[in-house]
């Protein structure tokens, strides 16, 4: 292997793991496709798995031999023996990775690697039964809960905003669990995501939208009519503020959950495990 050892913290090799912005990471190295930074090893075995290409790598010396070593083997496995070979590991003493600028490290382990071409719309929907549509949520911490929700009760797809935050934002994916490499996701363009364009779009596509919201005339989420549709998109909006209004009455159906004790309302990633639970029955 390709062991590069760090002694400094200001090294100038460090700074595509902490001192560059996750959009500097999206726009700095390839352009038209970028990088992303994954943290742990869970997280990166499940993005080598899912296909993704290792660029580079950190770890903390002492973390060598035992959380590195499945991560080293899976970079063989899924991409050969001489990208293993030739990819720079950077290695560093655990006083030099927890002074890095930036963010804290986790389990000892961060990996660059190369982002893929996002799927456009029309073909992300093609072959979707039930998706999650989030819309303008910009929680990195919410969508990685959502994403893992989605993905483990068995929804297609889920389909970002072009507002949303990116799934393969490092807190995102770490949230996630690694599960955004394990469900399929995409998302909209600026001028497919303003007012209610996407709405109309998925309607087009022939899904029947439903939209998780509080209002006079909002069904129980376990509705057997709603549930009954072929093709359904559940709309979930930002924590706090919820879907824009005119979202809400572009929508189908609107649908809230059943509370008790004078509580109004879940958290977003919450209320999305009780939906998708229900409308996947």
């Amino acid at each position: 292997m390709n062991l590069i050892e760090i002694n400094d913290v200001n090294a100038p090799e460090l700074d595509v793991f902490a001192r560059l912005t996750e959009n500097q990471l999206r726009t700095m190295y390839e352009p038209e496709v970028g990088v992303f930074l994954a943290e742990s090893a869970s997280v990166i075995l499940r993005a080598l798995e899912a296909g993704y290409e290792p660029v580079s790598m950190l770890v903390e010396t002492g973390r060598l031999e035992i959380e590195a070593r499945p991560v080293f083997e899976a970079i063989e496995k899924h991409c050969g023996k001489t990208v293993l070979d030739s990819l720079p590991v950077y290695t560093a003493e655990h006083d030099i990775v927890t002074k890095l600028t930036g963010y804290a490290l986790v389990r000892g382990l961060w990996m660059i690697l190369r982002r893929k071409t996002e799927t456009p719309v029309e073909e992300f929907c093609r072959d979707k039964k039930r998706m999650t549509v989030l819309f303008d949520v910009v929680n990195p911490t919410n969508v990685g809960a959502i994403i893992r929700c989605a993905a483990a009760l068995g929804m297609d797809g889920v389909l970002l905003t072009h507002a949303s935050v990116d799934p393969l934002t490092r807190r995102s994916a770490r949230v996630s669990m690694g599960t955004v490499f394990q469900i399929p996701w995409t998302q909209a363009k600026r001028e497919e995501s303003e007012g209610i364009t996407l709405i109309r779009t998925l309607q087009s596509y022939g899904f029947k939208t439903v939209a998780m919201a509080l209002t006079e005339d909002s069904t129980s989420v376990d509705n057997e009519q709603i549930r009954a549709n072929e093709k359904l998109a559940v709309i979930m909006g930002t924590e706090g503020t919820g879907l824009p209004k005119e979202v809400i009455a572009a929508c189908d159906y609107r649908v809230m959950i059943p509370m008790y004790h004078g509580v109004d309302s879940l958290n977003v990633a919450a209320a999305s495990a009780i939906s998708f639970w229900e409308l996947m029955k």
